[in-house]
């Protein structure tokens, strides 16, 4: 999945911003009522219900759903497309658009969990599932996945896809060359904290002197951040009154801190995700190790190629679990078949539509029943040596807590990410580079 879609996130521009802050704020797993593979009421006459997603590679993995759900209702005909693979500066700011004029958007969108906030704030632009019956389905997901789809109103207005449970991937090829150990278990306990990982980086840098520890800023700060998030208040860029705090949280100055150290030690190979030398350096061998979410094992495989199988394996994360990323679907209030959009949502966000993008995507559910079917649970991945991401990345989350996501958190990260680069690739000196993460995200926050 090359540049995935929550996932190519970094590469955003400032016409996002700008779109957002034109905009103006607005004051069992499937419900009988809307069940999904199983066939439901008809409407008076044939409908198309239109869904767009995001995402490089398999993107949101519905083509098997979709046609799951086209062969059980013939009445009810979804048509997918996926527009882009780039999420925050071509997908966001046209879906925005689209919401402000009141037509143009299709009947279920796809909606990165970083623009959430954004969308929470205008419960204007969606429908209420909950006129559906869907707000029965709060017992099948993690509150960090559902309270995300709550808007300001207290509505509910949009349902989780997969969920960015928290691993290592690396190269077993790299580690071997290193004379460290290859074998999956053994190199998870080669770092049970950051301090471990540290060591493990330096002793792998000793050695591999054509390849780096680690990719580059990106993958390593959104892993800590994901795991020192919940620590301090379940707060990252935004308190939960909306109020910046990108200089006063913990959580970002710990995740900022450690990118430096790594980037000062020379552990990096100062990529920028989902760029193409990122990718190239993916397929090449160009690092060892990356923070590698559920749905970065597709964009691994992707980028990699069916040469590198073999070469890649996954292993625990230093410092315990975390959430980095995954996305969700609502259906806009500009729909003309709301009903039948929140029934296709439904199927989508329940037991068989997770399972099946899973199978297709390693879009890791966030339905706890989806987790626990064994196809999900028992899955091992053929290309990573046959590692079992369904048991790493369950485990990775079992118990994640909900982190608030602010308004702007999306241009936030995009600006102040953009600082960890130019510090990562000597463009921006290292005793000036907090000061100027602090404002970039400041002024992105307006």
């Amino acid at each position: 999945m090359l540049n995935h879609k929550r996932h190519g996130k970094l590469a955003a521009i400032a016409v996002t911003a700008a779109t957002a802050l034109a905009l103006t704020s607005c004051g069992s797993d499937e419900p009988a009522s809307t069940a999904g593979g199983g066939g439901s009421a008809a409407p008076a006459e044939p409908v198309t219900i239109t869904v767009h997603t995001f995402g490089g590679g398999e993107n949101f993995g519905y083509d098997k759903a979709v046609e799951t759900w086209n062969a059980a209702h013939p009445n009810i005909q979804v048509k997918y497309q996926n527009l882009t693979d780039r999420f925050e500066d071509v997908y966001l700011p046209q879906l925005l658009q689209k919401l402000q004029a009141g037509s143009g958007t299709a009947d279920i969108v796809g909606i990165d969990e970083g623009a959430m906030g954004l969308m929470a704030q205008r419960p204007q632009f969606f429908t209420d599932l909950g006129q559906y019956g869907l707000q029965d389905r709060k017992s099948d997901f993690p509150a960090a996945k559902w309270e995300n789809g709550v808007n300001k109103d207290g509505k509910l207005f949009a349902l989780g896809t997969d969920i960015g449970g928290m691993a290592m991937c690396y190269r077993k090829d790299l580690f071997e060359k290193a004379g460290l150990p290859g074998e999956r278990d053994e190199v998870t306990k080669l770092w049970p904290d950051w301090n471990s990982f540290m060591e493990t980086g330096k002793k792998f840098q000793e050695k591999v002197k054509d390849a780096k520890f680690l990719d580059g800023p990106n993958t390593l700060y959104n892993t800590v951040l994901s795991q020192e998030a919940p620590k301090n208040g379940n707060v990252a860029y935004f308190d939960k009154s909306n109020q910046l705090i990108i200089e006063t949280n913990p959580a970002i100055k710990t995740a900022f801190d450690t990118v430096k150290a790594y980037s000062e030690a020379g552990l990096t190979a100062k990529l920028a995700s989902f760029t193409p030398e990122w990718n190239a350096a993916i397929k090449k061998g160009g690092f060892a190790v990356m923070g590698c979410p559920a749905w970065m094992v597709g964009v691994i495989e992707g980028a990699a190629g069916e040469e590198n199988k073999g070469n890649w394996d996954v292993a625990g994360v230093p410092g315990g679990a975390g959430n980095w990323g995954g996305s969700y679907l609502a259906v806009p209030s500009q729909s003309k078949h709301p009903k039948e959009a929140a029934e296709v949502l439904n199927f989508l966000t329940g037991k068989e539509g997770h399972v099946l993008a899973f199978e297709e995507a390693n879009a890791f559910p966030s339905s706890l029943s989806g987790q626990q079917d064994p196809k999900v649970s028992e899955k091992k991945n053929a290309f990573f040596n046959d590692a079992p991401v369904g048991k790493i990345f369950g485990d990775s989350t079992a118990n994640l807590l909900p982190v608030f996501l602010g308004e702007k958190h999306a241009q936030v990260k995009t600006a102040a990410e953009k600082v960890l680069e130019g510090m990562d690739k000597g463009s921006i000196p290292y005793a000036e580079a907090w000061t100027k993460f602090v404002e970039a995200g400041t002024k992105a926050a307006g």
